[in-house]
């Protein structure tokens, strides 16, 4: 097929968390595999686990896009940009949602306020739709939400909206671990409007549990009542836990490690606004590590030897819950009892004595007292970095990679022992002591030997496996799945 004359499919679903978004990655290397050459795209994301693109924008800039996306263009072997996902919504505290458009901050709103504002981005949406259609045989594209909010109908550009504008056919994914699937199906069936209803050309049931033959009667159920045929009863992929999740609701489904014989407990608190949590994922392919996501109410886990505080889409905020949750007092007892502290981004600047924020950039309050654990100072600012990353472990010279998105400057006395160095410059700090850590740097586990020598610093040997050949790995494993599973003629619709 000739670029530029491109099929698409879309995937939508009967509500949030159905699965979609492993369901076109693992499409999207299926497809890759089958000799296509194939793109991911999703309209408008809300996540505040975001990536920065592969591909600069034009002024050299990184551009960011939703972590899944990410995930998708590296299913289908091809450099991420922000046309994959022209509209990222990052939610904040008070002040509603960042809106980040082709890879830029274009505003922020609240909920209301963007629902008017919907209409003005469509266009933006159709732009990066075109210029990938252009350059591929097949888009595979990842709706958001359910089209079944029918209440949200008006100006949508994530689900029907965008499918009847650029006329993408539709297929509808039910969890049916969550129950009432057919329900869910009949149900977005019913309540469509018939311009919305005959974009939909089937349905696949995702996360099945058991025997698939006990559904028959439920598939020909729903093709009575709605007339869709069924491609294809997915079982629950159990893979898929080594992928990195789009957003946090995937932490409300969190497994940790515990059970280990000997693992060491890593803590993670998890807060309102927390942000690219899949730092962590590398760290769960780790035999030897036990990871546990600390949730408001949980027991807080004093045996772990390493606490890690990852990102955060609203710092302060974030920071005064963990203090109303009495966090910081564990914390401090954790560093008196000889616990290891890693600060990341956010985690970096709650770390430090105070953080401000002048121009109101998260909401009214300007300014919190930290944590205190180390000597340094945040201030926040307009001006907000975004770019791919090449580092050094500024005490080792390990090479590491990965990304930085962030607000604000962080200084202080301890910032004289630098985590890390971009080419000779130096970013975050340690104590004084060395067990407590911050810096800017996303993705610091990915990097292999630098996860091995930092574990052995705690006395933990490394299972040794290399985690991005772990996800591509994975990935290769969903797609074999898939292609036993799905109706091959998802492909031509």
């Amino acid at each position: 097929m000739a670029k530029g004359t491109s099929r698409a499919i879309m995937l939508q679903g009967t509500g949030s968390d159905v699965g979609k978004t492993v369901l076109v990655a693992g499409l999207c290397r299926l497809a890759r595999q089958k000799g296509l050459s194939v793109r991911p795209f999703k309209p408008q994301n809300m996540s505040n686990n975001a990536a920065v693109a592969d591909m600069p924008l034009a002024d050299g800039s990184g551009g960011e896009i939703g972590r899944a996306q990410y995930l998708q263009a590296m299913a289908c072997g091809v450099p991420s940009s922000v046309d994959m996902n022209p509209v990222l919504l990052k939610p904040q505290s008070e002040v509603g949602s960042q809106i980040v458009v082709h890879g830029k901050v274009w505003g922020a709103a609240k909920g209301r306020d963007y629902q008017k504002l919907k209409p003005q981005l469509l266009g933006a949406v159709l732009e990066s739709f075109e210029r990938l259609r252009a350059d591929a045989d097949l888009v595979i594209v990842e709706g958001a939400g359910s089209p079944a909010e029918i209440n949200l109908r008006a100006g949508d550009i994530a689900n029907m909206g965008f499918a009847t504008a650029a006329d993408v056919p539709v297929v509808l994914v039910g969890d049916i671990d969550r129950g009432g699937v057919i329900a869910s199906i009949v149900g977005t069936h019913t309540i469509l409007p018939d311009e919305d209803r005959r974009m939909i050309r089937g349905y696949l049931i995702n996360k099945f549990r058991g025997d698939v033959s006990l559904f028959d009667d439920g598939l020909t159920q729903i093709e009575q009542f709605t007339g869709w045929p069924s491609f294809g009863v997915i079982p629950w992929l159990d893979e898929a836990r080594l992928l990195p999740a789009e957003d946090s609701v995937a932490l409300e489904h969190a497994v940790s490690g515990q059970g280990r014989e000997g693992a060491m407990v890593v803590a993670v608190p998890t807060l309102s606004r927390i942000s690219n949590f899949d730092d962590l994922d590398p760290l769960k392919i780790e035999p030897n590590v036990d990871v546990r996501f600390v949730r408001a109410g949980d027991d807080w886990p004093r045996e772990a030897r390493l606490v890690v505080l990852p990102g955060s889409k609203s710092t302060i905020a974030d920071l005064n819950q963990f203090k109303a949750l009495g966090w910081d007092r564990e914390l401090l007892n954790h560093v008196e009892r000889g616990g290891h502290v890693l600060g990341i981004c956010g985690g970096y600047q709650m770390l430090g004595r105070t953080v401000r924020d002048p121009l109101g950039i998260e909401g009214s309050e300007r300014e919190a007292a930290g944590i205190g654990l180390l000597n340094v100072d945040t201030e926040l600012s307009k001006a907000k970095t975004v770019r791919n990353r090449q580092a050094v472990d500024a005490a080792s010279g390990e090479a590491l990679s990965g990304y930085e998105i962030h607000l604000g400057e962080t200084s202080g006395e301890d910032c004289v022992r630098p985590m890390v160095r971009f080419n000779g410059e130096p970013d975050g700090a340690i104590s004084a002591d060395g067990r407590v850590k911050g810096c800017y740097l996303h993705g610091l586990f990915t990097s292999d030997r630098w996860r091995r020598d930092y574990l052995a610093s705690l006395g933990v040997k490394s299972g040794g496996r290399a985690y991005l050949d772990t996800v591509d790995e994975t990935l290769d494993l969903v797609a074999q799945r898939l292609e036993k599973l799905v109706d091959p003629g998802i492909f031509e619709l």
